[in-house]
């Protein structure tokens, strides 16, 4: 079968289509501060406090732990989404920035966020804050509970040692919850808990490594250990591990070839394909987001294609991907949304070399063969580091590769249903290359960043990912489940 377009639709191999709908059906599945008297807010219709303890004592360490409980002392619900915690620090170097996790929440780490900034009048003990909110998914806190544990830590982003006892909220010696001042809490951008350091005001809304503001964001800098590191899940991520399709029969996906290395100063994930020309010796990898939640706004990642093995012969027909995707549920179904990021280094569905796809779904069906899509494409090499963005608003789906239009397909391609995010990298079959010489396929992604409902130029894309980055972010996710 030909993938060339036919109009604006392509119909490309069957082993294409399968693999997207195979995939996501078996998927979705130091020394111590004293500690002052805690001064709250007077009980009011609307108010919180904050109780704090660590579990990391020392006065240097290699992450700072600080531990919480938000209160609700008011007399109404509080919707979560609108709680922001500061805790104050002082950086270890001013050219430092720090990386945020959640190692456990009462409510699920997924529900929680953290950013870091820096404050407009330095202190003696502090001159960055680490910021904590919650999104949508938390709910609501009623008169007189606490959200539970929310068992937070953070880093130097080179990993080496920090003090904290020069740290204006820390105390070393809170081994267990009690009311803590000196980090602050707001509810709808009022202070309603805490002490700021003097002369800074958290309702400050201009403190100068605050992320870029703008629609509700989901952002990940890959700063994981391992494919076992329980940040990936709490962050929402699967990788894959079960048996299936797409690509080659009997392969398998082994999520011990997604790993974390450093490229360019930064955690970057790595997929690792790899073949011995059977079914059975095929590995192939995938990673992607357990919550299909979402649908209009702006998509973006760093990747970085190969067009030869790391080791092995090449020839291979190779698939490299970036994607969102919801799932089929039944041929033909006009629900169906799909758009594709795909490198083949190799050729494959017909093609002799390397090529890149961009591929708008509308629908399709398996067997017969039948699809509804529009692609644009172009046919050379893409080996190496690439920005790819793609926008979805109410008129047109619109693809950049390196701030360049790629192309722009029709609205009758829009989502109808909200869809995941993923990557996978794979082998379409083994008739590219007939050796049985072991040869092994990198593919690499160093930050994926979505934005719900806002179109964002690649320029923009890249402002927003050196906001996160400057401010010491490695992860966010401020998208609400649908």
């Amino acid at each position: 079968m030909s993938n060339r377009p036919t109009g604006r639709s392509t119909g490309r191999p069957g082993p294409g289509r399968a693999r997207l709908a195979l995939a996501l059906a078996a998927l979705l599945g130091g020394g111590a501060l004293t500690a002052l008297p805690a001064q709250a807010a007077p009980a009011a219709a609307d108010g919180l406090s904050v109780q704090y303890r660590t579990s990391a004592g020392g006065a240097t360490a290699d992450q700072t732990e600080p531990w919480l409980k938000v209160r609700n002392t008011g007399s109404s619900p509080v919707q979560l989404s609108q709680v922001k915690v500061r805790y104050y620090f002082k950086a270890d170097s001013p050219s430092d920035t720090y990386r945020f996790a959640c190692s456990w929440a009462v409510r699920g780490c997924s529900v929680v966020t953290g950013t870091f900034g820096t404050l407009g009048n330095p202190t003696a003990t502090a001159d960055r804050y680490l910021e904590i909110g919650f999104t949508q998914a938390a709910g609501t806190l009623a008169p007189g509970a606490d959200t539970g544990d929310l068992q937070l830590r953070f880093h130097r982003a080179n990993w080496q040692t920090l003090r904290q006892s020069d740290d204006y909220s820390f105390n070393g010696a809170q081994t267990s919850y009690a009311n803590w001042n000196k980090v602050t809490a707001q509810l709808a951008g009022a202070t309603v808990w805490g002490a700021a350091p003097e002369g800074n005001d958290p309702t400050d809304p201009t403190d100068p490594t605050d992320p870029p503001g703008g629609g509700q964001s989901l952002f990940d800098d890959f700063d994981y250990s391992s494919h076992t590191d329980p940040a990936i899940s709490a962050h929402g991520w699967n990788v894959r591990a079960n048996s299936g399709g797409p690509g080659v029969p009997r392969a398998t996906w082994d999520p011990s070839k997604v790993t974390f290395v450093s490229a360019g100063g930064n955690s970057v994930m790595n997929l690792e394909t790899s073949t011995a020309g059977t079914g059975a010796s095929t590995t192939h990898t995938e990673v992607l987001t357990r919550a299909t939640k979402f649908r209009n706004g702006t998509y973006a990642a760093r990747v970085k294609f190969s067009d030869a093995p790391k080791s092995g012969p090449d020839g291979d027909h190779l698939v490299q991907t970036f994607f969102t995707i919801n799932d089929l549920k039944a041929p033909m179904a006009d629900d169906y949304a799909e758009y594709d990021f795909e490198y083949l280094p190799n050729g494959g569905w017909g093609e002799p070399a390397n090529i890149l796809y961009t591929t708008s779904w509308e629908t399709y069906n398996p067997e017969p063969w039948q699809a509804v899509n529009q692609h644009s494409e172009q046919r050379r090499s893409y080996a190496g580091w690439h920005d790819l963005v793609v926008t979805i608003d109410d008129s047109a789906i619109t693809y950049y590769v390196d701030g360049q239009h790629f192309g722009t397909h029709d609205a009758q391609y829009l989502p109808e249903r909200p869809m995941s995010i993923n990557f996978n990298q794979w082998l379409i079959d083994l008739n590219g290359q007939t050796s049985t010489a072991p040869r092994a396929y990198d593919q690499q992604v160093d930050y994926v960043l979505h934005v719900k409902d806002q179109v964002l130029t690649p320029a923009q894309v890249a402002a927003k990912v050196a906001g996160y980055r400057n401010a010491g972010t490695g992860f966010v996710d401020e998208v609400p489940a649908i």
